[in-house]
């Protein structure tokens, strides 16, 4: 079994069907179950859902990428405050990172002023946070690998005229 092709072509494309992923990867169907199965069981794959481009819709939302500057705890590092911020409802995600912040954070909420509340009442009030810097998402051009707006692919004239 092709274990690392499965994978990616579930993360390219969650709806394929087994049936179709067997072909795909030329394997048996039943096979491909049982390592979609192991994979689930063992925490490899975490979930299934829509990349959802709420621009496309009625639904407000807003999004911000939120830099945590923040002081570990001396027995549990990183890990008590991530915990303490991926516990939110509005925390879509919290990574470790290197260089000039400690944590980034991915938030989303119906308007930006929703979002202001949040880090002012919520993250930046939690022992351990030092600084927070907020940048607000205006456009998604890309998201998990799926383009979102294809107008960018159009000639640019502004651009254009830079060449002529």
């Amino acid at each position: 079994m092709q274990r690392e092709q499965l994978l990616e072509l579930l993360q390219d494309d969650a709806k394929l069907t087994a049936a179709q992923l067997a072909v795909m990867l030329g394997e048996d169907e039943h096979e491909v179950r049982k390592a979609i199965a192991q994979y689930e069981k063992e925490g490899a794959i975490r979930g299934y859902h829509a990349l959802v481009n709420w621009e496309r819709t009625e639904t407000q939302k807003a999004s911000a990428l939120i830099e945590l500057r923040v002081t570990p705890k001396k027995d549990t590092g990183f890990d008590e405050i991530a915990g303490r911020i991926m516990n939110f409802p509005e925390v879509e995600s919290v990574y470790l990172m290197s260089g000039g912040y400690d944590l980034a954070v991915t938030v989303t909420g119906r308007t930006m002023q929703d979002v202001a509340m949040f880090v002012q009442k919520r993250l930046a009030t939690i022992d351990g946070v030092l600084s927070t810097a907020t940048h607000f998402v205006l456009t998604k051009y890309k998201d998990g690998g799926v383009v979102f707006n294809r107008d960018y692919e159009e000639i640019d004239e502004r651009g254009s005229n830079l060449c002529d």
